[in-house]
């Protein structure tokens, strides 16, 4: 369960270094009919300034068709919803908070997050998963602590970066294929395609209401979906450099 977060990473790039970790075949999607929303969601942001309670993520309905057309055209709202979410992402230079991640399977997980921009972050996953994602502004690694496993990614070959851009324009600098807004959320998905691997998509979801990133979806080349929903962010907080310190010569020993 706590490998999943693997899938999303995995699912745009092939590691440059590795000491491999295993990642379990997901199990097939539900096919259950349309998203989900939980009651918090309904309602629509919670208070600023109050601690939240994990959000329900709302997963993506599986048999969702997506425009897969390159030149895809879009009206001038659709445009500017887009231009919200880069403006939004633009901004950020620090951000902390929560996250609640489901796999493909329906499991899910919890941590911490931290993001300097440009380029890096750390996810710290509650015990007792032995996992943290951590990227130092060119690499990504994913660590196992209890296999003592590191596999480290070009940051520009993963979904992260779209993420961790010091400044970025959605419809100018990457593939988008759909951009659709309701009461609730501004949806934006990307599309990626590599030779060797397939086609990998990104969504990203702001609140419509307060403009915050809610949650991102990453649908690998099989078809399969993580979801990572964030929660009580902080874009204020100092964060400390030594969080995304990457060491590529010691490995974890497992405990006896």
């Amino acid at each position: 369960m706590a490998l999943l977060i693997a899938t999303s990473i995995a699912g745009f790039a092939t590691p440059a270094l590795s000491q491999t970790v295993p990642v379990p075949k997901p199990a097939p999607k539900t096919r259950d009919g349309n998203v989900q929303m939980s009651a918090q969601e309904k309602k629509g942001p919670m208070t600023t300034g109050a601690t939240q309670a994990p959000p329900n993520p709302v997963i993506p309905d599986p048999r969702r068709n997506v425009p897969a057309n390159v030149f895809a055209t879009f009206d001038a709202n659709q445009k500017a919803q887009a231009a919200r979410v880069s403006s939004y992402l633009s901004s950020l230079q620090t951000l902390v908070g929560n996250f609640v991640q489901v796999g493909p399977d329906g499991s899910k997980t919890k941590g911490d997050f931290y993001i300097q921009k440009p380029g890096k972050v750390r996810f710290e996953y509650e015990d007792p998963s032995p996992i943290a994602i951590i990227a130092d502004g060119s690499s990504l690694a994913v660590r196992d602590t209890k296999l003592a496993t590191q596999d480290i990614y070009p940051l520009s070959q993963t979904p992260l970066r779209f993420l961790l851009s010091d400044r970025i324009d959605l419809l100018k600098d990457t593939n988008v294929v759909n951009v659709t807004a309701d009461d609730v959320y501004i949806s934006v998905t990307i599309e990626e395609k590599q030779a060797l691997i397939g086609t990998s998509r990104l969504m990203l979801m702001v609140g419509t209401k307060d403009g915050q990133l809610k949650q991102w979806t990453v649908t690998d080349p099989q078809g399969y979906d993580t979801t990572v929903a964030v929660y009580n962010l902080d874009s204020s907080k100092k964060v400390d450099p030594g969080l995304f310190k990457i060491d590529f010569t010691n490995y974890f020993t497992p405990a006896n």
